[in-house]
């Protein structure tokens, strides 16, 4: 992507951001006219809500992400020489939901729609799959990235226009949890319009969701392109997660009945020198601690282009010490590169392919728990998956 008028965010260009927010109430007056105003979070789901996010950030378990677009799950089967077709797709995906034991170590599956409405070929739906493995079954509500206008050739997210009805309807399917992506570009600055604009953005799908009885996942990506250094990450995922958490409160959202997907503080994918586990996860952490409040109930990171080894080895050094919230992951490619390989479309391989799966669970699960180890991974599960701007 090309950047033009880069701007580059510091301590000034957070504050002009936090002057202008959006919807900024002024103070009510003092005195015997003051009234008192009653804030509803969450309205009538809010136990529902807050049990749903604390099943997903339960010990050792974590989020298998198979929400992408049929345009994304094409490439994926391309890859193996499947056409794009809703029959592959769906063979895909129940290979992926039917797994036995896959409920020990993923809590919650995030869908796309058209996999929230459909069965296995013997007619039982994916939500009931999932459900009999104590697995919540989520879905992804954005409409994807579109250019943003004003911007260093940024991007934002769309989908707002009729969250409500939709994601009422998702409820009556079977969904408890929701999830909405947004990127923000380091090469491209960010600038504080694209990052308000992210962060706002993000706060008004989590209240909808909210008041609609879904979890809302509040995924803030920081992409890898770039050749930044891990300080330039970690400097704009500081002003970027305070943005977004400034935005959630003003609009009411029960921290307690959310979950955050953001992107591991890490180099650029292109800078000289990469960071060891151990630096990435203290780098992380430190951002975390000064910018996400303990209530939250789970961290769940995305991979973001890493190797399946990198992305567990990550969340392993994380788990080292206790921390004041789940941290797990919610990973798409990451789980599913070896499931992939191991199946190759072919109905013989179904149950390498669920071992593969399993095995990678597994790997995370006990990454999560803190006591991976490395030993015994394949060359595969070391090979880097970046893709430079990547959508689904």
């Amino acid at each position: 992507m090309a950047c033009s008028n880069l701007v580059k965010l510091n301590a000034t260009s957070s504050s002009w951001i936090s002057q202008q927010s959006f919807g900024q109430r002024s103070a009510a007056p003092l005195g015997s006219s003051a009234r008192r105003v009653s804030v509803v979070r969450a309205g009538s789901h809010a136990d529902e809500l807050v049990q749903t996010a604390k099943s997903i950030a339960s010990p050792g378990r974590g989020i298998l992400a198979i929400d992408e677009s049929s345009a994304t799950c094409g490439k994926r089967l391309a890859s193996i020489g499947l056409d794009n077709t809703e029959t592959n797709r769906q063979a895909y995906r129940q290979l992926l939901l039917t797994t036995p034991g896959l409920g020990e170590y993923i809590s919650g599956s995030i869908l796309f729609e058209e996999t929230l409405y459909q069965s296995t070929i013997d007619g039982k739906k994916f939500v009931d799959c999932l459900r009999d493995e104590n697995i919540v079954p989520g879905i992804k509500v954005d409409k994807g990235l579109v250019p943003l206008p004003g911007s260093n050739n940024e991007s934002w997210c769309q989908g707002l226009d009729g969250l409500a009805s939709r994601s009422a309807e998702y409820y009556s399917q079977g969904a408890r949890f929701a999830k909405w992506r947004t990127v923000v570009s380091i090469p491209c600055g960010p600038s504080a319009l694209a990052v308000k604009e992210a962060a706002w953005g993000l706060a008004r799908y989590a209240a909808i969701s909210q008041d609609n009885g879904l979890v809302p996942i509040v995924e803030p990506e920081i992409l890898l392109d770039g050749d930044h250094s891990i300080e330039r990450t970690r400097e704009v995922a500081e002003l970027v997660w305070a943005e977004v958490f400034h935005y959630l409160a003003e609009n009411n959202v029960m921290y307690e009945g959310i979950l955050l997907k953001p992107s591991m503080v890490t180099p650029g994918a292109d800078h000289k020198e990469k960071a060891s586990p151990e630096t990435i996860a203290k780098y992380t952490l430190t951002v975390l601690k000064r910018r996400v409040p303990p209530a939250v109930p789970g961290i769940m990171f995305l991979s973001g282009g890493q190797s399946e080894m990198e992305a567990t080895l990550n969340l392993n050094a994380m788990n080292q010490s206790p921390n004041p919230w789940h941290v797990s992951f919610s990973y798409a490619r990451a789980l599913q590169n070896s499931v992939l390989k191991a199946w190759q479309g072919r109905p013989e391989n179904a149950e390498a392919g669920q071992k593969a799966l399993l095995a990678r669970a597994k790997a995370n699960s006990m990454a999560q728990l803190g006591r991976y180890s490395a030993e015994g991974e394949s060359d595969d599960a070391k090979k880097g998956m970046f893709v430079k701007g990547y959508t689904y």
